[in-house]
């Protein structure tokens, strides 16, 4: 259920036709068949915003969550539009063409949800101030209580609209994330929540300084780098926040930021938590929900988890920057073609006078593997950042999974890790001293697995157990393994992946061969690699390893090593 922080229906001016697009037919446009999102111009890269809405005036929203059905690219518009009107019960009879089990309308749904009653009792109403498809939100006051004469922003949703379970199973996470994750300094607060025969009433905090995509038109359409830094170290502090918690958003976007005041520098807070889920560090969700111009890659292809977030964050990034998007059609299908294909353009201004780090911040973010992307708390140990003062460097969840990783390596792989730490600028173990230094080393500066467990529950919620974060780390705090100390530390948290994509990769690889030649090479055959790899008896070893192993002397192939830093398995050579 998305929270509407903007401004009344009624004042909504209309974005301008783009010249020429009338003869143009948006396919899957959710509500109308002009573009709604402010950015209008014909090109994803000029654009200078000179016809944009009067600063007095509001800007339609991007065009609202949809999907959640397989579909092959690049023509996915048509079950979007279907699903979305089954998703929240309005449905035509001609329109429900694509059965979705589960989904469909349920007679006799239970509409209980078990808040507060009385709602009218405790506050009045004031002025509307945002309309969405789910409902409305109003500003109130409170009559009586701990908030009485105080400002607060209320969600109204009607029963009526709640036709599925689906809908009815969105409002109770909502609030349930909500509730527990309420209290940081960057999350719009939650008050509490009531419910009469007709309506549910999500109770929060009022934001009076508007959106953010408010705040870009106000500065002709994008930041300056110094406070577009500001910007971003408040959105990833949070977004990092909740990523450990083992919630995803899946709606991040310039609408869904709101500013506590008009003040020039006020705080920053995420809303909307109407889409967000739980998904446990190894699990993927499936169900494709988002807006369009800030959806991942990976959310099309039906397999995603916290990464995708990273992504709408990078493309939050590139417009702060540069003012424009950096995929762009007249259709979301085009969207969707150009999300899984096209890469973003920094050739056209500004980016040419951009930092290199800025440049590189994005990038990092826009990667379209998953693995290749920063988490939250990576980027805000971005060089790009560095300017930032008290910057804080949270617990991460990947430190997690890739310690759990090399701990369920081969000895080969991990002597392998080793050579490749060893490699490591000042700059790029300064992320990896923070994890180990959150994880509480003893006073001989060695960590052990339970360390793991115990950093995780001084930062533990509510969400956490409902995402079974904790069940997570239970598994690896019972793992038998000696003690880590801080080099072996960086050897199990070293993500290969995101290195790989860096400048100075072949450097890295080249220099970590060589210590691993010195050190850790070893003749080897190719059963003893096959065994080491976990390969299956059905996989042809001695065809796809010969390239490992030199034949010379049998030891392993700069090759081998660079596929054996990246945990090559048996499923790889399947998919290969």
């Amino acid at each position: 259920m998305g929270l509407c922080h903007g401004k009344p229906t009624e004042t909504l001016s209309e974005t301008p036709v783009i010249p020429g697009e009338s003869d143009v037919q948006n396919e899957n446009s959710l509500t109308s068949k002009t573009p709604k999102f402010p950015f209008y111009s014909p090109s994803p890269r000029p654009s200078a915003f000179k016809n944009s809405p009067a600063k007095s005036s509001s800007v339609r929203s991007t065009p609202l969550r949809f999907f959640k059905r397989p579909f092959p690219p690049p023509s996915p518009s048509k079950h979007i539009k279907a699903l979305l009107a089954r998703r929240h019960g309005s449905v035509k009879p001609n329109e429900a063409t694509i059965p979705e089990g589960s989904e469909c309308e349920v007679v006799g749904l239970d509409k209980n949800f078990g808040f507060r009653k009385n709602f009218t009792s405790h506050y009045a109403f004031g002025e509307e101030i945002g309309r969405g498809h789910f409902g409305y939100t109003s500003a109130a006051v409170e009559k009586k209580g701990g908030l009485k004469g105080q400002d607060v922003a209320v969600k109204v949703i009607p029963k009526s609209k709640m036709t599925t379970a689906i809908a009815i199973e969105d409002v109770r996470r909502e609030v349930k994330i909500l509730r527990a994750l309420t209290g940081h300094k960057h999350l719009v607060q939650f008050y509490e929540a009531y419910e009469d025969e007709d309506n549910v009433y999500v109770v929060m905090e009022l934001c009076k300084g508007g959106e953010l995509l408010d705040r870009i038109l106000s500065r002709g359409g994008k930041y300056a780098e110094e406070d577009a830094k500001i910007i971003m170290v408040q959105i990833l502090n949070v977004v990092a926040y909740f990523h450990l918690q083992g919630v995803v958003h899946r709606d991040l976007k310039p609408e869904n930021f709101l500013f506590t005041s008009k003040e020039e520098n006020s705080c920053l807070k995420v809303i909307d938590f109407g889409l967000s889920d739980y998904v446990k560090p190894d699990e993927r969700l499936n169900d494709i929900v988002g807006s369009a111009y800030y959806v991942a890659p990976e959310v099309l292809h039906r397999s995603y988890g916290t990464e995708a977030d990273m992504w709408s964050i990078g493309v939050i990034a590139y417009i702060l920057l540069c003012g424009s998007r950096p995929f762009w059609s007249r259709t979301e299908s085009g969207i969707f073609r150009a999300v899984l294909k096209a890469n973003p353009s920094f050739d056209e201004a500004p980016w040419p006078s951009s930092s290199p780090d800025a440049v590189d911040f994005v990038e990092r973010l826009l990667n379209k593997d998953y693995r290749k992307r920063l988490t939250a708390a990576q980027a805000l140990s971005h060089p790009w950042l560095a300017s930032i003062q008290d910057v804080k460097i949270p617990l991460d969840m990947i430190a997690y999974k890739l310690v759990k990783a090399y701990i369920c390596s081969s000895s080969l792989r991990k002597a392998a890790l080793g050579a490749l730490a060893r490699t490591l600028t000042i700059p790029q173990l300064t992320y990896l001293r923070e994890q180990f230094t959150l994880l509480g080393p003893n006073r001989s500066g060695l960590i052990s697995l339970q360390n793991f467990k115990s950093a995780i529950a001084k930062n533990s919620t509510d969400a956490m157990k409902e995402s079974r974060v904790l069940e997570y780390v239970n598994v690896i705090s019972c793992l038998q393994y000696k003690k880590l100390d801080f080099e072996e530390f960086c050897a199990a948290a070293i993500s290969v992946y995101q290195l790989e994509v860096t400048a100075s990769w072949e450097q890295h690889a080249r220099l970590a061969y060589d210590f691993f030649e010195k050190d850790g090479n070893r003749p080897i055959m190719i059963e003893e690699l096959a065994s080491e790899l976990g390969l299956s008896p059905s996989v042809p070893v001695h065809v796809v390893l010969k390239d490992w192993i030199r034949h010379g002397d049998g030891k392993l192939s700069f090759l081998g090593f660079v596929r054996l830093l990246h945990g090559m398995s048996s499923r790889s050579f399947q998919k290969a």
